[in-house]
Order: structure tokens, then sequence, then C-alpha cells
């Protein structure tokens, strides 16, 4: 079955569209909005780190320098050959909460303030 070319109704006028399209402007701020959010993503094997979780670093006084990002970069790879998803870290210095599919430190808490804290929602613990 062919399906006839649409041709133009009667008694219909033609509608400029060109004012609905963004302006200079704000392509150029969508434009630099989409190039801070791709720059905040991790490098290939790389470990994001949430809004909270880089808070409560910050608030907890947690060094996350090259040894523990390592742990706990490893500790992300064996959760995952495990089948692990959201996941306990415990390190000598803290716990993180981490999102294993997402490559994702969610919280942390730091070692003097992880007496009898309750951790729930998680499938896995590794220690490192």
């Amino acid at each position: 079955m062919l399906i006839p070319n649409v041709t133009k109704l009667p008694n219909q006028k033609k509608v400029d569209v060109s004012n609905r399209l963004p302006k200079e402007g704000k392509v150029s701020d969508f434009k630099r909005m989409l190039e801070n959010e791709q720059v905040q993503k991790p490098l290939h094997g790389g470990i994001d780190i949430s809004s909270h979780a880089a808070k409560r670093l910050e608030e907890r006084k947690i060094n996350f320098d090259g040894s523990e990002y390592l742990k706990v970069k490893d500790a992300m790879t064996k959760l995952r050959a495990k089948g692990g998803k959201d996941s306990l870290v415990i390190t000598d210095q803290a716990a993180y909460i981490v999102d294993v599919k997402n490559n994702k430190v969610v919280t942390a808490v730091d070692k003097g303030s992880m007496n009898e804290n309750v951790f729930t929602k998680i499938d896995s613990t590794v220690f490192v």
C-alpha cells in the first residue's frame, strides 16, 4: 500500500517556528552545563563520589587519598566479580557504602564513628 504525499490542508496558515528555537545564549548555557556534568563523571574504571559522600568525607575528615582510593577501587572490583550491588567496604580508616554497578561511593563513616552503627540495604561486605 502506498501512502500519498502529505500536502497543505486547505484554510491553514503557515506557522513560523523559528522563534521557538533556543537562542544562542540558552544553547551555550545548556552546553556549558552538559560539559560540566561530563567533567564530573569518573574516568573509565574510576570511582565516582556522590555529593553526599563528598560531604561526609569532608565533615568526618576522612582522607580519601591514593592508597584509600585504591583499596576501595580494588574492593569494588572483587565485589563486582562476586555479584555485589550495594556493598559495605571497610578499610583501616573508614567504612564506605558503595554502589558497585555505578562505581560510586554513596557515603562514608570514619572509624571512630562506626561503633554500634547499623548498615542496612547492603548485600555484601569486604574488609580491605
